[in-house]
């Protein structure tokens, strides 16, 4: 058998009024008798009673009846089954699973530390019990395993000036990044009957040896964009006052005036430092 065998063992409370008669019984008769042989019910009582399982919410008991599956009680309350049987707990309950910082490499290869939060839970108690040998730690092993290799997939994020531009990178698209992390673990922990029910990822920087170096990188790429953006309209409003100049006429400027207007207008939109204004009380030529 390879696959989960639900069940519904005989009614607990049922048997538990049986085997407290037999007990209370056949103590009461051994004692009024004075005959050992009614002893023997309360032995009996003893013995049936291990057969008692409880099962709460949220949780599981498979059965075993000397190494073969029997199959798995998951309604909760209070059962009874065949005293030999042997009884393990498997939870059904949705656990938390945050996994330690591990140093990868990214698709570029530039180094970073990353972690998972994995929610999960066991929904084939038959996979979780016998096809692997410890589920929970196969869960950790696992979820490793799937970060380092969706690490290696994607870059930490685009180089476009290096002519590495990626439309899924690992610090900008946390929906497909967890999308593929989602989907790779529900692959790998499919083995042992558990289903995802969420993954994301958790902690993500650059390794501490080129974490400097990239943020200056980072500032350097700001800085260029932002000066771009700041040349791209000083341009466009030196073209506006040039054009408004001449459409009203106020004021007619050869090439050379328009020239040093030109710089000077520029020199003052794309300044760090506020430029100081000078006054010319003569004429254009002075």
């Amino acid at each position: 058998m390879k696959a989960e065998k639900i069940i519904k063992p005989a009614n607990g409370y049922l048997m538990f009024f049986i085997v407290l008669i037999l007990f209370i019984g056949g103590i009461a008769l051994a004692v009024k008798t004075e005959n050992p042989i009614f002893i023997l019910m309360s032995v009996i009582a003893f013995i049936l009673a291990l057969g008692f399982i409880l099962v709460n919410p949220n949780s599981s008991k498979v059965l075993l009846f000397f190494g073969k599956y029997v199959g798995t009680v998951k309604q909760n309350g209070l059962y009874w089954a065949n005293p030999l049987y042997k009884k393990k707990t498997v939870s059904l309950r949705a656990s938390n699973f945050d996994s330690e910082r591990l140093k990868v490499n990214d698709k570029l290869g530039n180094p970073v530390m990353i972690s998972t939060i994995l929610v999960w839970r066991v929904t084939e108690t038959y996979k979780a019990a016998f096809d692997v040998d410890n589920y929970e730690n196969f869960v950790r092993v696992q979820t490793d395993a799937a970060v380092r290799k969706l690490a290696s997939m994607y870059p930490y994020d685009n180089f476009a000036d290096e002519g590495h531009e990626e439309d899924i990178t690992l610090r900008s698209s946390v929906n497909e990044v967890s999308e593929a992390l989602e989907k790779e673990l529900e692959e790998r922990l499919a083995i042992a009957g558990i289903e995802v029910l969420e993954a994301r990822i958790g902690y993500l920087a650059y390794a501490q040896e080129i974490a400097s170096a990239m943020l200056k990188r980072q500032q350097a790429t700001a800085i260029v964009a932002a000066r771009h953006k700041i040349v791209q309209g000083a341009v466009d409003m030196v073209d506006m006052a040039l054009e408004e100049l001449n459409k009203k006429e106020i004021v007619e400027l050869d090439e050379e005036r328009k020239a040093a207007m030109v710089s000077n207008l520029l020199v003052i939109l794309c300044g760090d430092k506020e430029a100081s204004p000078v006054v010319n009380t003569g004429t254009l030529n002075h």
